[in-house]
């Protein structure tokens, strides 16, 4: 059987990290679960090691010290997934507004349907965003665009962060090479997955507002991903050998 671990990382998400742990964990397919905490003042790390007991060979844990960023903690769940053999490594938040559900559609995408990289994906369908404010999708949804624009990428979710990665595409991509550290992270593994020539599908989904607890946006995230974006235009890439 494929090894599959779910990558969540987490700041302040002690009302919602059990519950998306007991839920993972409740799917058909025996998924493993990694969360990396920066070092969360409300005790998640605390929850996290009380499941371990519970969870001991299907639940693991990186406590860093403050908060690093999204993109430098997905990358050092990358290289952990890597180094303890998992065939598929996932993406996805831990407030819920990821249907741990969709997991399953996520890898079948891979491993039945053979694509390298899988995206749930909120525009490819139109737009399957519930509970946003409208100014959020229309700053969401044009981000795609102007990414799609300057990068000439057809993937219409270029933001998301829900995904399905093959061994294969994370093996040969340079991950200390990766220069975003906050959403514009997301933007950069999708371009350097396309540009390596891997296959992408999206797969459509409906996200949903968290519920519980506070979102970690801001306008700096956008910032950078606005810029770094035109800079990705002009990089070359090449496989890690």
């Amino acid at each position: 059987m494929d090894r599959k671990i779910v990558i969540i990382p987490t700041y302040n998400e002690i009302e919602n990290i059990e519950a998306i742990i007991r839920k993972v964990f409740s799917l058909e397919g025996n998924f493993h679960v990694l969360i990396i905490d920066d070092g969360s003042p409300d005790g998640t790390a605390g929850v996290v090691k009380r499941l371990q007991e519970e969870f001991p060979e299907r639940l693991f844990l990186i406590e860093r010290a403050g908060k690093q960023g999204l993109g430098t903690a997905y990358l050092t769940g990358f290289k952990w997934s890597l180094e303890n053999g998992y065939d598929y490594v996932f993406e996805m938040d831990a407030d819920f507004s990821h249907n741990p559900d969709d997991l399953i559609r996520l890898y079948h995408a891979c491993a039945e349907e053979g694509a390298d990289l899988a995206i749930g994906s909120r525009y490819c369908h139109g737009v399957s965003v519930v509970d946003w404010p409208i100014g959020r999708i229309v700053m969401s949804y044009y981000a795609s665009v102007y990414v799609r624009l300057v990068l000439g990428m057809k993937v219409y979710d270029t933001t998301a962060g829900f995904k399905c990665y093959s061994r294969r595409v994370l093996e040969a991509i340079d991950l200390d090479d990766v220069r975003m550290k906050g959403y514009g992270f997301q933007i950069e593994m999708k371009y350097t997955t396309y540009k390596l020539g891997f296959k992408i599908k999206e797969v459509p989904i409906i996200f949903i507002n968290r519920q519980l607890g506070t979102s970690k946006m801001s306008g700096g995230i956008f910032g950078e991903a606005f810029w770094g974006v035109i800079k990705l235009r002009f990089r070359k890439f090449r496989r890690k050998h």
